[in-house]
């Protein structure tokens, strides 16, 4: 059985009412009606259309939260009160829908405040993602998000800007997308002496995870150790990240060292991969 995992969006009412804005099941993803509410403030459009591009904005942030994408949509069911407002918003939602098809219907109905126009409710399974794009650490921006991700999978060696700042300069830092989603990083670090493994760490975050998305991390980071000439590579991993080191494991590697670092941050295990030229 999946882990039920909730998802919320910071709307006001998720906490009067009592729900959740997305609920994971397994590799079901529920997302809650969804309205054209700015959570961040509170407003909405009068115009039914602006209405619609928000709730497409609202829904996005929900599935990106639990680790899928517009993609993943299997059902969507739209709700307005005016039946005529519905033509005018057809090319915002064929914008984003009109790839995946899914099944749909719409509904004539009230709504719970007389300023809403329209809402969306959808249903998402997960599933092995494809477009997987993984880019250089170039900027500040994305040096931040390289340590957001790093600091979710291994809290016990958070690192504070400066220290990812350092760890760039000295290896090679990647981060992983799926759209405009960000879903896990990667490290490369070089051999401090010849002979010694090339260490190659993908991480990704825990609601991403399952679908591929190491896999593209970990062959990215393999086809660059074996260009710096790696005889061996190695990776470290969490001890309590079972599934960094199920993933480990499934790929070969096996365990030659576990230890614990100084000032409680965490038990380590070091594995080893042999390499074997193509």
């Amino acid at each position: 059985m999946g882990k039920r995992q909730a998802v919320f969006s910071g709307s006001v009412f998720e906490e009067r009412i009592g729900y959740a804005r997305a609920v994971v099941d397994g590799d079901w993803v529920h997302v809650s009606g969804t309205t054209g509410f700015d959570y961040a403030t509170m407003t909405v459009s009068d115009d039914v259309v602006e209405q619609a591009e928000q709730c497409l904005r609202n829904v996005g942030a929900a599935l990106a939260g639990a680790g899928c994408t517009f993609a993943d949509v299997v059902r969507v069911r739209y709700l307005l009160p005016e039946r005529d407002d519905f033509e005018p918003c057809w090319p915002v939602l064929r914008r984003v829908f009109g790839q995946v098809r899914p099944a749909a219907t719409m509904m004539v109905c009230g709504l719970a405040d007389a300023r809403m126009r329209i809402e969306l409710e959808v249903y998402a399974r997960r599933g092995p993602v494809a477009g997987v794009r993984v880019e250089a650490v170039a900027d500040g921006r994305m040096l931040e998000q390289w340590r957001h991700v790093h600091n979710a999978v291994v809290p016990p060696a958070a690192l504070s800007l400066d220290e990812a700042r350092d760890r760039g300069a000295r290896h090679r830092l990647r981060n992983a997308y799926v759209g405009e989603a960000l879903v896990g990083c990667s490290t490369v670090r070089p051999a401090a002496r010849d002979g010694e493994a090339v260490t190659v760490i993908a991480r990704v975050l825990p609601e991403w995870r399952g679908r591929g998305v190491g896999r593209v991390l970990y062959d990215d980071g393999l086809a660059h150790a074996r260009a710096l000439g790696a005889g061996e590579v190695g990776t470290r991993v969490l001890a309590a990240d079972r599934d960094g080191l199920r993933f480990a494991e499934s790929h070969g590697f096996a365990e030659v060292d576990r230890y614990v670092l100084p000032e409680g941050r965490g038990e380590w295990v070091d594995l080893r991969l042999p390499v074997v030229d193509s």
